[in-house]
């Protein structure tokens, strides 16, 4: 019986600040790092990987973070943890001691969700298939026997998600065949950083066009004269028969996001993403109410399931971003999808950062043909950074992600990145 023998976590951070790649109106010199936890056991085949993910910063916080979960994992076997996944994150989410720190948000939640995202990596290899195919191909009682209904129960009861994923059975082997040869399609964000000049953001929106992407994303909340000048530029780029997204990291009030949404109508905005604080709730429903048709999104920096609840069942988000990272890991992140199918609110991962791309394909693959089977009417966030270093990153064509092969969740790092880039103590760093 193929037991875990060891755990370990490093902090590992890409100098991302150097070319600003990422920036935004508060993130002005993120360094994309992550939290790395290597599960192996005593099959040196069977090893899992778990990230989560940070600006550089704090890193080092969840890195020893997660280690206070060790004791908790270490010693079993993998029959015991694929058969007690959900019982294994209850343990974890409602430690009688580390709960006191969150409860379920801010690094204990992130250290949680790193931890598993590495036994989930684990378990779909010990079943030779990729994550997404796991997933989808795995028993739609057994999948509820994962999910932590606890505090959403008033919002999606058990029998309500059972019924979403039984019926999708008639229907998955064919959304399957789609994924395969069609791919899932995705927006790009890493032409509109707010740090690049207007001629980086043409050279780049050009070139994202001429590979079949239809779908750009910005960053504002800065400068609105600037962001309206830059807003301007990029639909002269892309033209009217490409969609054009806002992305304004929470730096507005609610009164200033329905003044500048609607200043910006002229600019044909298919959707504003984060354009006040991420918990106002009744301040993005006061906003949807003010500013007509644009269609409000959020969800990166949702911290749980129960805040998901609200703002879906509120009305407050017209597109719902869960984030692989933020959220605890598969757990946690099939319930929110079903609660948003059950809502009719469309689900367009978060992604970008370090292996957010590498992530959340597998959560759109799931999303389609295990859950909601619409796909032609939503899109995926991408963007072209730092795939380099891992050993299975994504593939797009065309502007579709393409259904991951390799078995696992597509997050191990190229050994020579780890060493290069561990900090203090990687080679860059000490440099």
């Amino acid at each position: 019986m193929t037991k875990i023998i060891s755990i370990s976590v490093s902090d590992i951070r890409f100098p991302t600040s150097k070319d600003l790649t990422g920036s935004d109106a508060i993130h002005t010199d993120p360094d994309y790092s992550a939290p790395y936890v290597v599960i192996e056991t005593d099959d040196p085949s069977l090893v899992g990987y778990g990230i989560n993910f940070t600006l550089g910063k704090g890193n080092e916080i969840v890195t020893k973070c997660i280690q206070c979960f060790f004791p908790i994992i270490k010693n079993l076997s993998l029959d015991e943890v694929e058969n007690n996944i959900g019982g294994l994150w209850s343990e974890c989410v409602d430690h009688s001691q580390l709960r006191w720190l969150g409860p379920e948000k801010g690094v204990v939640h992130l250290a949680v969700s790193a931890l598993f995202n590495a036994l989930w990596d684990l378990i779909s290899k010990k079943n030779k298939k990729p994550l997404w195919r796991y997933v989808v191909d795995t028993n739609p009682k057994k999948i509820i026997d994962w999910l932590p209904f606890k505090h959403v129960d008033d919002a999606l009861s058990k029998n309500e998600a059972l019924e979403i994923l039984t019926k999708s059975q008639e229907y998955k082997n064919d959304r399957i065949k789609k994924l395969e040869s069609e791919g899932y399609p995705s927006y790009t964000t890493a032409a509109g950083w707010l740090g690049y000049s207007d001629d980086k953001i043409v050279d780049l929106c050009k070139e994202y066009m001429a590979n079949g992407w239809k779908y750009f994303k910005i960053k504002v909340g800065k400068n609105f004269e600037r962001d309206s000048h830059r807003l301007d530029i990029i639909r002269k780029t892309i033209g009217n028969n490409n969609y054009l997204m806002i992305d304004a990291n929470q730096q507005w009030s609610v009164d200033e996001s329905i003044k500048y949404i609607n200043a910006f109508n002229k600019y044909d905005v298919f959707f504003v993403e984060e354009p006040t604080h991420a918990d106002d709730i009744l301040g993005f429903i006061k906003i949807k109410k003010n500013v007509g048709e644009v269609k409000l999104a959020t969800g990166e920096a949702c911290s749980n399931r129960v805040m998901f609840k609200q703002f879906l069942q509120s009305g407050a988000m017209n597109i719902c971003q869960i984030d692989s990272c933020r959220l605890a890991s598969i757990n946690e992140i099939l319930i929110v999808m079903l609660m948003a199918h059950k809502f009719n609110v469309p689900v367009f991962p978060h992604a970008g950062g370090v292996g957010l791309c590498e992530y959340v394909q597998h959560l759109c693959m799931i999303d389609y043909a295990l859950i909601n089977g619409e796909k032609d009417n939503k899109v995926v966030e991408y963007q072209d950074s730092l795939h380099n270093h891992f050993k299975f990153p994504c593939r797009i064509v065309k502007g579709n992600y393409i259904p991951p092969k390799d078995h696992g969740y597509s997050i191990e790092m190229k050994e020579k990145s780890v060493i290069e880039f561990s900090y203090p103590n990687g080679n860059y760093w000490k440099s």
